[in-house]
């Protein structure tokens, strides 16, 4: 059978940047396709990787099917129509886009008579990273699997912490220094909500949400180093088949 693979992040450098497709014999798992990739690109074993099936994260035990997509995701660094405004009916709000994010514009409308506090993370491209100068950065995205799952982290806040209002904005593509990278905004009646959503929120997304940045310095470039991820996310025992 024939699946589609998707390598993402610092495995593009090693399996080739466009999608491809494996043959693999009926009744392969997870485990077996990434065995089948370890002689091919050796850091597949040592990476600490996750693996989505048709835009879902997966274990090492799932059984493929023909024509499964294939996301192969790197610790992550950490849609729809990018000027699509801000409703005041909305409680959730989940954007990828490329333009600049409006920072002033969607706080602004997230401000509603009942709210008490609208706490607003707004993560920015600096000029330096780890003793080096920064150029510029470059975000790519797993697009249809990073918009749900920022869709999903969204609403488990409003129903963890209580909140009224979450808006996520990332941003792909080339960012120049001082540009918007993510944009949070949770709004709540009450701050002490609003201030621990706004925290577990970026937290949570610079480990599960599938999006990478690469970062260019005026010596060199290279892929962020992503956090590891959170407990069932990563696969493990690359080596051999699933038992």
């Amino acid at each position: 059978m024939h699946v589609h693979v998707l390598p993402f992040g610092i495995l593009k450098e090693s399996l080739g940047s466009d999608p491809f497709a494996l043959d693999l014999p009926r009744g392969a798992t997870v485990a077996d396709l990434l065995a089948s990739l370890v002689a091919r690109a050796p850091v597949v074993e040592s990476l600490g990787i996750a693996v989505s099936v048709n835009a879902e994260y997966a274990d090492r035990r799932q059984i493929l099917l023909e024509n499964d997509e294939i996301g192969l995701l790197p610790p992550v660094s950490g849609g729809a129509t990018p000027d699509a405004p801000l409703r005041a009916a909305e409680s959730v709000f989940i954007r990828l886009t490329r333009d600049p994010i409006q920072a002033d514009l969607l706080v602004a409308a997230a401000k509603q008579g009942e709210d008490g506090a609208v706490i607003v993370f707004d993560g920015i491209v600096r000029n330096n990273s780890r003793g080096r100068r920064t150029l510029y950065l470059d975000y790519e995205a797993y697009e249809e699997m990073a918009t749900k799952q920022m869709n999903e982290l969204a609403a488990e806040a409003l129903t963890r912490f209580g909140v009224r209002n979450v808006a996520i904005v990332h941003r792909l593509g080339r960012l120049q220094v001082g540009e918007t990278s993510v944009l949070i905004i949770v709004s709540s009646a009450h701050r002490g909500k609003a201030y621990e959503a706004s925290r577990w929120l970026i937290d949570t997304l610079k480990k599960t949400v599938p999006i990478w940045k690469k970062e260019t310095f005026v010596d060199g470039a290279v892929w962020a180093d992503g956090e590891p991820f959170p407990p069932g996310y990563a696969v493990e025992g690359i080596d051999g088949p699933a038992a």
